[in-house]
């Protein structure tokens, strides 16, 4: 499924006929007159999600009350719902539990990583990290003193150079959610592990993205989100995937009832449950796990294979649209023009690119904008169509000709863009 190379809307729509993946799109509630490109940030609502949630609230919890955490099963939806999205990252079950959120998650791995190392100090990670891993890191050094932190782009020029056989642990994101590029997860792994550290991937930009292979790659532990490409809703709970050959030996320090091994026997010391079970802290949030669940359905259905496929037809296209149409207006491609090594997003460096972004959405055209200049758009293969590339670059392209987006009003930054 690729982008002939004289593009025109015939061929677009040629390319939307062919789509084996085309009938998800009815199954999302989209708004008429909007292209959505910024799943990568929220993703859409699966329509079976709004029934799921209603009979959560109407019924399960209006009606049979506290009777539904056996019921309906609402106490094992960590555990049932960590193997489904398992199944999307290469987790045999048993390994990845829906859970908190990706920050406290990351603290957890860490920690556990630091303490299957002990005898080291050093945590590796990326300067251009989403910033929450970084913060978590600091968190976790405030915690263990003599723990120190090396940055790729700021220590060395790349993470492989900075990992020796001081290292700990190696805290990295699998795609970079400025630029979308794809790192190498078997080779990085077995790097670090050849040196003795243990890695942490950072799934946020390609679970439901792109196929991933956790266990293949021997992967000690990963985090991620359920509320991009997974469609779990906005504040949907993440999850922590950590390797069975790691899990009766390892602990984390929030270390909740959930996690204990007897959580009704109300015993006055922490006695961690089995396996992924101790990766659990406080009560879940049963409506939105509810929400999860609705989407997961959905994503039973899907080959990850054919999401890869069409990911990266979608921003092949996009690019190649942008750059003949739009490329006399300064717009500067950032990350990988080779769809092999780029995640389900594109980005775009300009001088104006908030007040572009701004101008945009304005016009239906929702995208996002990441400091200091840089325009991002997300293709979800569920329900991104190739005319939406297609419409997507015709308002582009009108925003930057007619110069639209300098108009005044759009310099106002809000605080969530």
């Amino acid at each position: 499924m690729h982008a002939p190379m004289t593009i025109d809307i015939h061929a677009v729509e040629a390319l939307d006929r062919d789509d084996p993946l085309a009938g998800f799109k009815s199954r999302f509630d989209l708004p008429e007159g909007v292209t959505y490109l910024d799943g990568n940030s929220l993703g859409a609502a699966p329509r079976a999600a709004y029934a799921e949630i209603e009979k959560a609230a109407k019924l399960e919890w209006g009606h049979d009350l506290i009777r539904s955490w056996n019921k309906a099963g609402w106490f094992a939806l960590p555990m049932t719902l960590g193997d489904r999205v398992g199944r999307l990252i290469g987790a045999a079950p048993g390994q990845t539990a829906v859970t908190d959120h990706t920050s406290a998650n990351v603290y957890k791995a860490l920690h556990a990583a630091l303490g299957l190392n002990a005898d080291r100090k050093v945590i590796v990670a990326e300067c251009e990290s989403f910033p929450t891993d970084l913060y978590m890191a600091e968190g976790v050094m405030a915690t263990r003193p003599g723990t120190v932190m090396r940055l790729e782009g700021v220590d060395a020029p790349r993470i492989e150079d900075l990992i020796d056989e001081t290292v700990a642990v190696v805290l990295v994101n699998h795609v970079n959610y400025k630029t979308g590029a794809l790192r190498d997860m078997e080779a990085l792994t077995k790097r670090a592990q050849e040196a003795g550290a243990l890695v942490v991937w950072d799934l946020c930009h390609s679970a439901g993205a792109l196929p991933v292979e956790l266990d293949r790659c021997n992967v000690d532990f990963a985090v991620g989100c359920t509320y991009k490409y997974l469609n779990g809703g906005p504040g949907a709970p993440a999850f922590i995937y950590v390797a069975k050959r790691h899990q009766e030996k390892v602990s984390q320090p929030l270390s909740g009832w959930w996690g204990h091994a007897r959580p009704f026997g109300f015993e006055r010391n922490y006695d961690g449950g089995a396996g992924i079970l101790r990766f659990l802290s406080g009560t879940q949030p049963i409506l939105s796990l509810r929400a999860l669940s609705a989407a997961l359905d959905l994503w039973d259905e899907v080959d990850m294979a054919a999401i890869r496929k069409k990911s990266t037809a979608l921003t092949d296209l996009f690019i190649k649209l942008v750059e003949a149409r739009c490329c006399a207006h300064g717009l500067k491609l950032v990350g990988p023009r080779d769809g092999t090594v780029r995640g389900s997003q594109v980005s775009f460096e300009h001088e104006g690119a908030y007040e572009i972004m701004q101008a945009l959405i304005d016009r239906g055209v929702i995208g996002d904008f990441r400091a200091p200049a840089t325009i991002r758009f997300g293709f979800t293969p569920l329900y991104t169509s190739f005319k939406d590339v297609w419409n997507a670059v015709d308002v582009l392209h009108d925003v930057m000709e007619t110069g639209a987006w300098r108009d005044a009003r759009y310099a106002v930054r809000s605080a969530v863009t």
